[in-house]
C-alpha cells in the first residue's frame, strides 16, 4: 500500500518517516528495505506482515513503570533503519527481503485485536525489529488496540522524525528508547546513525505525554567509558526528569559482533552507581543476575517492585516506610 510521509520531487521520492531521510530513484528501497518508490509513489512492502507474534510479560521490553506484572502480546515485522552488528533479532532486521511473504505471516488490523484478547493479554508491544518502519500498520492496529481497550508500546531506537511522533502519539502509550552510546562516533560506526535525533525523539516523547524508559546496552570496549555513562545519566535527569526509568543492559556477543566479550559486572555496577549519583531515582540492570531489578524507593531504599528475572513476586505503590507515591502506570 501507499506509505505516508514522503515527498516527490525530480523523480526522486524522498522518504521523511524516520532521520535517515532516504531519497529514492524509482524502484529503489529505502535504508530500512521495506519502502519502496514504485513510479513515484512510495510503498510500504510489510503493512500487515508479521515476522514474530509472542505473548510477553511487559517486563521483558523493558517496561518497568508501566502496567507493571501485565502481558503484551508482541508484534515483529522485517528489516530496520539501523545496521547494528551487534544486533540479537539479526535474523528478521539485517537479512534481505525475497523470502519474507514466504517466512511472514499476513495479519490484518482485526487480527491484532482478536490475538491480544485471546492469549489474555493487557496490551500491544511493537517489537523485535524496530516497529518505526512499519508506521502505517502499528499506526492502523494502535488505534483498533485503544478502542478494544488495549494499551500500547513502542520499543523503538528513536529515530522516527517529529511528525509521525506527533500522529502516533494519541495512540501510544508508552516507548521504551534504546539510546546506543552517549558519542555520535558510536553512532555513525555501529547503526549508521546519528546521537541527537534519538535525543530529540525522548524528549518529544515525554512532552506528548508518552510514558518514556530508556535502556542502554553496554557494549564493553566501545560505549563504556565512565564519563560517557555520567554524561548519558546527567542528560536523561535534566532532560526528561529523575523519574524517567533507566535500564543499563549487559551485552553479549552477537550477530557480527560473537565474539565480543560481555560486559564485566563492575561496569554494570559503576553504571548503576554513576546513575543514581547524577540524581536519577530509577536505575536497573538487565541480563545479570542481581536485586538491582527491583524497584527501590528513591527515599528511603525500601523495595516496592520485588522482581525475579520478568516475573513480579511483590508490588507495592505506597512506600511503607516513608510514605513516597511510586505513580507507577497501571498499577494495581
Amino acid at each position: 500500500m501507499e506509505a505516508r510521509f514522503y515527498s516527490v520531487a525530480e523523480g526522486k521520492v524522498r522518504c521523511e518517516l524516520c532521520y535517515q531521510g532516504c531519497s529514492m530513484a524509482p524502484g529503489e528501497t529505502g535504508h530500512c528495505r521495506v519502502r519502496r518508490n514504485e513510479g513515484g509513489v512510495l510503498r510500504t512492502l510489510i503493512y500487515g506482515l508479521a515476522s514474530a507474534v509472542h505473548a510477553d510479560p511487559i517486563e521483558k521490553k523493558p517496561l518497568y513503570h508501566f502496567h507493571p506484572g501485565s502481558a503484551a502480546l508482541s508484534f515483529g515485522t522485517f528489516g530496520c533503519n539501523f545496521h547494528c552488528s551487534f544486533c540479537q533479532n539479526w535474523d528478521i532486521s539485517q537479512k534481505d527481503c525475497e523470502d519474507w511473504e514466504r517466512r511472514g505471516r499476513k495479519i490484518s488490523v482485526e487480527d491484532v485485536v482478536r490475538m491480544a484478547k485471546g492469549a489474555g493479554c493487557d496490551g500491544i508491544a511493537w517489537t523485535y525489529n524496530e516497529p518505526t518502519i512499519w508506521h502505517e500498520f502499528t499506526y492502523d492496529a494502535s488505534i483498533a488496540a485503544k478502542e478494544a481497550g488495549l494499551y500500547t508500546c513502542y520499543v523503538t531506537n528513536g529515530y522516527i522524525r517529529p511528525e509521525p511522533l506527533r500522529e502516533m502519539a494519541p495512540v501510544l502509550d508508552a516507548m521504551n528508547i534504546d539510546v546506543k552510546a552517549f558519542r555520535d562516533e558510536f553512532y555513525q560506526r555501529f547503526p549508521g546513525a546519528h546521537l541527537k535525533p534519538v535525543l530529540n525523539t525522548a524528549e518529544l516523547a515525554v512532552e506528548l505525554g508518552i510514558h518514556v524508559e530508556l535502556t542502554y546496552l553496554i557494549v564493553p570496549g566501545e560505549n563504556d567509558d565512565p564519563d560517557e555513562l555520567r554524561e548519558f545519566a546527567k542528560w536523561s535527569v535534566g532532560s526528561l526528569g529523575p523519574d524517567v526509568p533507566l535500564h543499563f543492559s549487559r551485552f553479549h556477543g552477537d550477530y557480527e559482533m560473537r565474539s565480543h566479550g560481555g560486559t564485566p559486572m563492575e561496569t554494570m555496577e559503576l553504571a548503576y552507581r554513576t546513575a543514581r549519583e547524577e540524581g536519577a531515582n530509577f536505575v536497573y540492570l538487565g541480563n545479570v543476575r542481581t536485586d538491582k531489578g527491583n524497584t527501590f524507593c528513591p527515599e528511603c531504599g525500601e523495595v516496592l517492585i520485588d522482581r525475579s528475572g520478568f516475573h513480579v513476586s511483590r508490588m507495592i505503590s505506597t512506600c511503607p516506610g516513608c510514605g513516597y507515591d511510586l505513580d507507577i502506570v497501571g498499577m494495581p
